[in-house]
């Protein structure tokens, strides 16, 4: 991908942060997370829906974005989560420009429990 494409990837998706949910499909999947009330079905859920690499790799992408607002360099971010440079450098723009979803649910989850690091998938 060159860099233009790259940088209108990155870059574009913050003026287009929302436009999704405006598909109704989109918008059931939202309203479904929101109606889990338990860990366990939500593991449920999310297993049914997605693969166990899918898992891994979203769970690293938030361990990232905790690893950024705690101030840690990409080095060890990228070393510790194997998430490419690439990677936490887009966590890094939403977390800057984003919707505030990572910052919400950061805040969220450090007040109900310690954290426990993500696992890669292979």
């Amino acid at each position: 991908m060159t860099k233009t494409l790259y940088f209108d990837k990155v870059y574009g998706m913050s003026n287009n942060k929302t436009t999704i949910w405006k598909n109704d499909v989109a918008q059931q999947l939202a309203e479904a997370l929101l109606c889990i009330d338990n860990t366990k079905d939500m593991q449920n859920f999310l297993r049914d829906v997605m693969t166990e690499k899918e898992i891994l790799e979203i769970s690293s992408r938030l361990e990232a974005a905790r690893m950024l607002q705690a101030g840690n360099k990409y080095i060890d971010i990228v070393a510790i989560t194997k998430l490419s440079s690439r990677t936490v450098a887009r966590i890094s723009n939403w977390l800057q420009n984003g919707c505030n979803g990572y910052q919400i649910v950061l805040k969220t989850i450090s007040t109900h429990h310690n954290h426990i690091p993500p696992v890669r998938a292979e």
